[in-house]
Parts: C-alpha cells; sequence; structure tokens
C-alpha cells in the first residue's frame, strides 16, 4: 500500500466528512426519506416535515441546519414560507462512492498482499 493511496483515503474522508455525519443520524434520514418522497422538486416547509416526521418543529429546524451545513438540503423563500429542497446531493453521493471504492481498493490489495 503506497502512502500516496493513503493521502488519497485520508483526503476522501475529509471530503465527505460532514456528508457521513449528517446522514448517520436517523431523525435526519426521516428528513432526507421525507424529500425523496415528495413528487414535486418544490421543496418542503418546516411544518411539512413536522407533520411527516412526527418531530418537533425545533428538531426538524436543528436537523435541517445541520443538513444545510453539510451542502445536502438549500432553502427557497417565498414571502415568509421556506422550503427545503435538495442541494448537492449527487455530487455528496458521488465523493462517497469514491470513498468506498478507494476503500475497497486498498482492502482487496491488502487482502492478496497477506
Amino acid at each position: 500500500m503506497e502512502k500516496q493511496d493513503l493521502q488519497q483515503l485520508k483526503t476522501a474522508f475529509a471530503d465527505t466528512r460532514d456528508f457521513l455525519l449528517a446522514l448517520g443520524d436517523e431523525k435526519r434520514q426521516l428528513i432526507i426519506m421525507a424529500l425523496l418522497e415528495q413528487e414535486s422538486c418544490d421543496g418542503l416547509r418546516v411544518v411539512d416535515l413536522t407533520e411527516i416526521t412526527q418531530l418537533s418543529r425545533p428538531a426538524v429546524s436543528h436537523h435541517l441546519n445541520i443538513l444545510k451545513q453539510a451542502n445536502i438540503v438549500s432553502v427557497r423563500s417565498e414571502g415568509t414560507k421556506n422550503y427545503y429542497y435538495f442541494s448537492n446531493m449527487i455530487d455528496n453521493v458521488k465523493d462517497m462512492k469514491k470513498l468506498i471504492d478507494q476503500l475497497l481498493n486498498l482492502l482487496e490489495e491488502k487482502e492478496v498482499n497477506q
């Protein structure tokens, strides 16, 4: 295993850290599932998400902030109403796939060399 491979893996972990942490929470997974189940791409309001997830309004807002920081959701305002929708999810998933592929390659290489 080369140092360059390990450095690339370390960089891939760093690039996906916020995304993985955001995905790892069961309540945030509920919000992501609610957004995925939505037929239109218009987004959902906090009140919609509280109804769907059965989480309190402050809990939904807290988890949406974490998802925003991880560039998973964005917010669009219409007057006083805020709509949350996926922003960068595809790029994040591609980065995670790249991390998994790198990790799998290194583990397979290590297994072959044993």
